[in-house]
């Protein structure tokens, strides 16, 4: 899977750009993320890639939300709750992510 530069797209590249921008972004809901994921599939190098990358980028999401929750509570278990409450805010905004991942991808 190659893009149009003949560069090979890369997963961890395209979910670390969702994930960086969605954050950037927070402030646009469903918009933000749908960017992110339009960036991040592009980057990604095709469809395929693109939906991995949604996916990696999502389930981090989670354990970002698990491990900041930790930090700022001294509790794992408090912040296990809180990760997967930050889960669910993920998967809420993937709806756009995975929309623009699967656009980012074609135009890869």
């Amino acid at each position: 899977m190659s893009n149009s530069n003949g560069n090979q797209g890369s997963v961890l590249s395209g979910s670390i750009w969702m994930i960086v921008i969605s954050v950037l972004l927070f402030w646009l809901p469903g918009i933000g993320g749908f960017i992110s994921g339009l960036v991040g599939g592009k980057v990604s190098g095709g469809v395929g890639s693109a939906l991995l990358a949604w996916l990696l980028s999502s389930i981090l999401f989670g354990v970002l939300f698990a491990a900041f929750g930790t930090l700022l509570t001294g509790m794992v278990v408090v912040g296990f709750i809180a990760g997967l409450g930050g889960l669910v805010i993920a998967f809420l905004d993937a709806g756009g992510r995975l929309l623009g991942a699967i656009i980012g991808g074609l135009l890869a």
